[in-house]
């Protein structure tokens, strides 16, 4: 069986694939232009310097993740997933007219309720688009949805980064036009997602906000597969947060290279997901393959560590820029590691995406995705938390790089054993390569 992607233009994708590529990327222009607001125009709440600011932006994105993922799991089962999503888009536009008079009035408050909202948004779309798929794809279809999902929603947030710098930097109306633009096409986008019947409509909605995630995360821990398919992405973007938070200092401390040297790493590290995402589909020629996960976690630490080894030792002088780094001779070393870390990095998460919605019961598979992005956030806190105790005691961000390749084996092999499938299955993907085989 050969993978095949002419689904992508039909009706049954190409609505949701838009819906989710312009709401990822407003996430992220959002984010990036008032990042950028605090770091060089002066946006600020009295009491709290720049850097305290930008770790509370952070922080206010990702709070509703943890307090409506499971009500949001709960509405995307209870009702038509098509109509969920036309709601959640227009209420973006809404968000983002608020946001645009924060960028006229130069309004810290008014952003920050802006950039909470839209995690808000963003928490109750996302169990939406991976519990949708399996009802608009074809069962050989479906690894295929989820690597070009995969792809969409990384390429969407390296561009919102780089739009919503460029964009920040030449007055409020452009960002502004950028955000409410987005917003209506992504409304519009989401008006031909084709309507589907509700999973569980007798299920009950609960204010409980606390009380339901707690249960949801229990009820999913119930589900072996699921458990484990959830573990496995959350490492994912445990790792994933290491990365691209420590990237930009790396890049200064380690490489020697300036703004534009990171943003050239950025968006290497980001096309390589992309990439990784579809050729991991075309290698499964349409069926899970779960013994890719192994290939690409060593493809993660290989490179991972030679990142960190090429750039062990500080760098001392001025910053290179973008042509001077290209003409180093070490430079292509880094290049090459960032490139295909993100590529090894589509070949570990596509499959377990994928597994995660055919383990899910069909009435419960929009709350597996809404418990695995409570335990993703909890990841990435604990990303946080792991990477300050780390650079406290040996600050060095090398060395930091060099022990989450490390743990990456550890977390690799817990997981091929809470899930032997993964182990048992490690040669599929190759064996489907040979001649007569996938036909």
């Amino acid at each position: 069986m050969k993978a095949d992607f002419s689904f992508f233009a039909t009706r049954r994708f190409l609505p949701l694939f838009g819906t989710q590529f312009l709401g990822a990327f407003n996430d992220n222009m959002l984010k990036t232009a008032i990042v950028v607001l605090i770091s060089f125009h002066g946006l600020s709440l009295p009491g709290l310097p720049p850097e305290q600011l930008v770790n509370l932006a952070a922080g206010i994105f990702i709070l509703p993740f943890f307090l409506f993922s499971a009500s949001a799991g709960k509405l995307s089962e209870r009702y038509d997933k098509a109509r969920i999503a036309r709601l959640i888009k227009l209420a973006e536009i809404a968000i983002m007219l608020l946001a645009g008079a924060g960028f006229l009035l130069h309004s810290a408050a008014l952003l920050m309720g802006a950039l909470f909202m839209m995690g808000t948004h963003s928490a109750f779309f996302g169990p939406l688009k991976y519990s949708v798929l399996p009802q608009y794809l074809k069962e050989e279809e479906l690894i295929g949805g989820t690597g070009m999902i995969e792809m969409g929603t990384f390429l969407a947030i390296l561009v919102g980064q780089l739009c919503g710098s460029v964009f920040t930097h030449n007055g409020p109306l452009l960002i502004i036009a950028a955000l409410l633009g987005t917003a209506v096409f992504g409304f519009f986008s989401s008006t031909a997602m084709p309507s589907v019947p509700a999973g569980a409509p007798q299920l009950k909605l609960s204010w409980n906000f606390l009380g339901d995630s707690v249960t949801l995360v229990r009820e999913a821990w119930k589900i072996h597969d699921v458990r484990g398919a959830i573990l496995g992405i959350s490492w994912f973007w445990l790792m994933g947060a290491i990365y691209t938070t420590q990237l930009p200092t790396f890049t200064k401390l380690h490489l020697g290279g300036d703004a534009d040297v990171y943003t050239l790493l950025l968006a290497l590290f980001s096309i390589g997901i992309g990439v990784g995402s579809i050729v991991c589909a075309k290698l499964s020629h349409g069926k899970l393959q779960l013994g890719i996960v192994l290939l690409g976690s060593a493809g993660m630490t290989i490179f991972g560590a030679d990142l960190a080894l090429g750039a062990l030792a500080p760098y001392h002088g001025r910053l290179a820029t973008l042509p001077q780094f290209l003409a180093k001779g070490g430079s292509w070393r880094s290049i090459v590691d960032v490139s295909l870390l993100g590529f090894f990095g589509g070949f570990f998460t596509v499959p377990l995406y994928t597994w995660l919605q055919m383990a899910s019961p069909d009435e419960f598979r929009s709350q597996a995705v809404a418990a695995n992005n409570i335990i993703n956030g909890f990841y990435m806190v604990a990303a946080a938390i792991g990477s300050a105790l780390m650079l406290k005691s040996y600050n060095s961000i090398a060395m930091l790089l060099l022990a989450a390749a490390a743990l990456n084996i550890l977390a690799t092999a817990h997981l091929a054993w809470i899930a032997p499938a993964i182990w048992r299955q490690r040669w599929d993907w190759l064996r489907a390569l040979r001649p007569g085989a996938a036909s």
